[in-house]
C-alpha cells in the first residue's frame, strides 16, 4: 500500500475580490479612496506625494510580511508590548558570586555502626526487614 505524507498546519485566506483577500482589499481600497478625494482637495504636487506615501503604506501593510508573519500582526504585537507596563524587579544577592565561594572538603568522620539484632532460626528475609526497621 502507497503511504501518503499529509499536509499540516494548512493556512489559507480565501479570496473575496480577485486575488486579494478582505483584509487585503479594505487596506488597498481605503488608500485609493483617501487618495481620491485628495485629488479634489489639495494641489496637484501635494495629492502626488501624499498619494505615494499612503498607497505605498497600504501596499506595503496588505502584503508586506516579516519573518513569515503579516506586517499588520507584527505592527499589533509591537505595539502591544510597546505601551503595555512593565515590571522589573531587582533582588540584592547576599554574599560574593557562586563561583567565588570555596567550599572546604568534607572532613570524613568516624561512623560507628550500631549492632543490628539478628533472629537466629528465622528466615533471611525477615532479618532483612528486621535490619531495616531498626537502622
Amino acid at each position: 500500500m502507497d503511504q501518503f505524507t499529509v499536509p499540516q498546519f494548512i493556512e489559507h485566506k480565501a479570496k473575496i475580490v480577485g486575488p486579494l483577500t478582505f483584509q487585503q482589499f479594505i487596506f488597498v481600497g481605503i488608500a485609493v479612496a483617501i487618495s481620491f478625494f485628495l485629488y479634489f482637495a489639495v494641489p496637484l504636487m501635494f495629492f502626488v506625494a501624499g498619494s505615494l506615501v499612503l498607497v505605498g503604506t497600504a501596499l506595503g501593510l496588505a502584503f508586506g510580511s516579516a519573518g513569515g508573519r503579516s506586517l499588520p500582526l507584527v505592527l499589533k504585537n509591537f505595539s502591544a508590548f510597546f505601551f503595555a507596563p512593565k515590571l522589573y524587579l531587582w533582588k540584592k544577592k547576599v554574599g560574593p558570586p557562586p563561583k567565588l565561594i570555596k567550599e572546604a572538603a568534607p572532613v570524613p568522620t568516624a561512623v560507628r555502626e550500631t549492632p543490628v539484632p539478628t533472629i537466629v532460626g528465622k528466615s533471611h528475609l525477615k532479618n532483612l526487614s528486621t535490619r531495616i526497621e531498626t537502622k
